[in-house]
């Protein structure tokens, strides 16, 4: 049989594209009562301009085509963070800073992993322009905590890392060099003891800081015994401190990989069930066209993860039998019903997937 769609993407049936809906409404409430207004960019854009605003890019693994028109070349955007910070670059360049903008939108990337087949889903975040302090690290962290708590998920814990970890150190009290300071940084991120010890054995401590936020700072602190980290290791722990003790929290201070653009914090994001990640975020800096660089703080969230992982709504839908008034029907429906109207005689509340029956005029649940 030919396949109905390309590998890696698939469609969204009811009711599971209901609680996608569901899932990035919440959010972009929990953010919007931050002060985080939305914006919202167009899928494509040029290919030049879309790579140029963050430090990695943004277009890792974007699916590129000439337009037709301008006979440029185009891309469909993998990720929304470099969209929101090229609007926050150019036509919200005169804003006041901080600049405080959510978002919601469909992502396609060009090919997908192992872990993660889909080439498409929705992306839903909010971006902190302006600011990469602790202060904003901390609003960012607490906001994708309670859009997370909106979007009725439990079981929240978040895995920090340090981003230029190596790249502080190498440059400051345990030289590396410049040549080897990528393969260092790669070894460390897949715990390679053996390979940090061949290139920098000082670096070797860092593996073993990985785990439980409270030990791994401990260990960090241990081992920054210069003062190097101090001021990484004591936002870390503020951020910790405001998030109290209903999200688990772990360190892994060289992990690297999915955190590219990042600067000096980075953040994944879990919930209760399978081990994949829901989100992440970080600090980062923009680039704008006359050179400038800005910082800024942000996090994303992937609703078709949330969605396989938080509990769903009862369906309740009303059935209305053949030939009940509209009015009825608006009363129903202003009590918070579904309701379904019956548009033939014959037609039946099981055929229409329904719940309830509308009988004698009061809704009646339908025998199992």
């Amino acid at each position: 049989m030919t396949a109905l769609l390309p590998e890696g993407y698939h469609d969204r049936l009811p009711p599971y594209a209901d609680a996608a809906a569901s899932v990035e409404a919440r959010v972009l409430e929990a953010a919007r009562l931050h002060g985080y207004e939305r914006a919202d960019p167009p899928s494509i854009e040029f290919a030049e301009a879309l790579g140029s605003r963050l430090k990695a890019g943004g277009l890792h693994d974007a699916v590129r085509f000439v337009d037709p028109v301008s006979q440029r070349t185009l891309a469909i955007r993998p990720d929304l963070t470099a969209q929101v910070a090229r609007i926050a670059a150019t036509r919200m360049g005169h804003h006041p800073r901080p600049v405080r903008l959510s978002y919601a939108g469909t992502v396609v990337r060009l090919r997908g992993s192992e872990l993660a087949p889909a080439r498409e889903w929705r992306q839903i975040g909010a971006e902190l322009i302006g600011l990469d302090s602790t202060a904003a690290a901390t609003e960012v962290v607490r906001v994708a905590v309670e859009a997370l708590v909106a979007a009725g998920t439990t079981g929240i814990s978040i895995d920090f890392t340090l981003p230029d970890l190596v790249d502080l150190l190498a440059a400051g009290p345990l030289p590396v060099a410049a040549g080897q300071v990528a393969t260092l940084r790669d070894r460390l991120d897949a715990k390679d003891a053996g390979g940090v010890a061949a290139i920098a054995p000082d670096y070797l401590p860092l593996i073993e800081a990985a785990g439980p936020f409270g030990t791994a700072i401990e260990r960090l602190r241990a081992f920054d015994t210069q003062g190097a980290l101090a001021s990484r290791l004591d936002a870390l722990e503020a951020i910790a401190a405001a998030l109290g003790q209903g999200v688990a929290m772990t360190l892994d201070p060289t992990e690297r990989h999915g955190f590219e653009f990042q600067s000096w914090l980075g953040f994944s994001l879990f919930v209760a069930g399978p081990p994949r990640e829901v989100g992440r975020g970080g600090t980062y800096t923009i680039f704008h066209e006359n050179g400038a660089e800005e910082k800024a703080t942000g996090f994303s969230l992937y609703a078709d993860a949330i969605v396989a992982t938080a509990p769903q709504a009862e369906r309740r839908r009303l059935f209305l039998p053949f030939g009940t008034d509209a009015a009825t029907g608006a009363a129903l429906r202003a009590q918070g019903w579904v309701t379904v109207q019956a548009l033939e005689a014959g037609d039946t509340p099981e055929a229409q997937l329904c719940t309830h029956i509308l009988d004698t005029g009061e809704p009646r649940p339908i025998a199992g």
